[in-house]
């Protein structure tokens, strides 16, 4: 396996982590946790998404959330948007990067809106051409990327042809997105290194979700395929409301802590990353699936073994 000596995180917690939770944070909070990410070292942040507040709730106060944001220097705050309205909200509240979003489903795709994927996908280049003339930065995901609930598996031609869409509309920054959570690592390094091979021209992105336990060995697998940028959430929180048993993101703070057992840099500090997720899990009232908040870091294993113990080893 060829790892590189550093990788990219961008922290989608405060939108794809919260907007599953049945509680919803208050704007201050928000603002809190997304501050002190830019202060542990965080390029990209996800900080919302411009939806329907009747779809999702825990995003009301996206467009509020920003206006209260002091942008931290160096620091890219994103948001998730559906349409052409959210790019005018993302231009009214200070907003400079918005994400589009489609599921590379043909069925659900068919099911739901009545059109392809890739139709789907033209049908955004009214957004595009809003956010280039507000000075607003655009990439797209695909969601479903590698299997969902109403296909067995996802075609990879039927990826590659939602990814020649997003580049059709001037699209160029891409995520692969495991929002099904049924990607498997010899699938994402087969396909990670197809879509590098064929469109090198796109900034590409990984997203994982860890409901089959397989988040961080996908990141690896991706890295391994050359991948340097991933999505993660603090504390592992989230979900998917169309998928069955969905967990969270890959955990930041387990990724993390990966990367500082194998030398990998990503220039955020583990420690800040844990205590904002402690911070995250405390506001939430609950538990969450990060191993490191469950057992701590390696590093914090070492024991001194009792004097008796040292005793019986050495034989005296």
């Amino acid at each position: 396996m060829k790892y590189g000596k550093e990788i990219v995180l961008c922290e989608v917690g405060p939108r794809d982590g919260l907007q599953s939770e049945k509680s919803t944070l208050t704007t201050k909070q928000k603002v809190e946790l997304i501050d002190d990410m830019g202060k542990a070292g965080f390029r990209f942040i996800e900080v919302g998404s411009f939806v329907s507040p009747r779809a999702v709730p825990q995003m009301a106060d996206t467009d509020e959330v920003f206006r209260r944001l002091e942008p931290y220097p160096g620091v890219e705050y994103r948001a998730l948007i559906a349409n052409l309205r959210g790019v005018e909200r993302a231009a009214a509240c200070g907003c400079k990067k918005v994400k589009l979003n489609v599921s590379a489903s043909r069925a659900h795709n068919l099911a739901n809106l009545n059109c392809t994927p890739e139709e789907s996908v033209a049908g955004f280049a009214a957004c595009v051409e809003k956010a280039k003339e507000t000075g607003i930065g655009i990439s797209g995901s695909i969601s479903m990327a590698f299997g969902s609930p109403w296909d067995k598996e996802i075609p990879v031609d039927d990826v590659k042809r939602v990814v020649e869409a997003y580049l059709n509309v001037g699209i160029t920054e891409i995520s692969l997105s495991d929002a099904a959570g049924v990607a498997y690592p010899g699938q994402v390094y087969e396909m990670g290194q197809e879509m590098k091979r064929e469109y090198p021209q796109v900034d590409w992105w990984f997203h994982f979700h860890n409901t089959r336990g397989l988040g961080i060995a996908n990141v690896l697998a991706g890295m391994d395929a050359g991948f340097t940028h991933f999505d993660t959430s603090f504390a592992g929180v989230g979900g998917c409301p169309f998928v069955p048993g969905a967990a969270g993101n890959v955990t930041t703070e387990d990724v993390l802590h990966m990367c500082g057992q194998m030398k990998i840099a990503t220039g955020i500090d583990l420690d800040q990353a844990i205590a904002i997720s402690r911070k995250v899990v405390s506001m939430l009232g609950h538990s969450t699936d990060s191993y490191i908040l469950r057992a701590g870091k390696a590093s914090e294993l070492l024991r001194e073994l009792p004097k008796g113990q040292i005793k019986n080893q050495t034989g005296k």
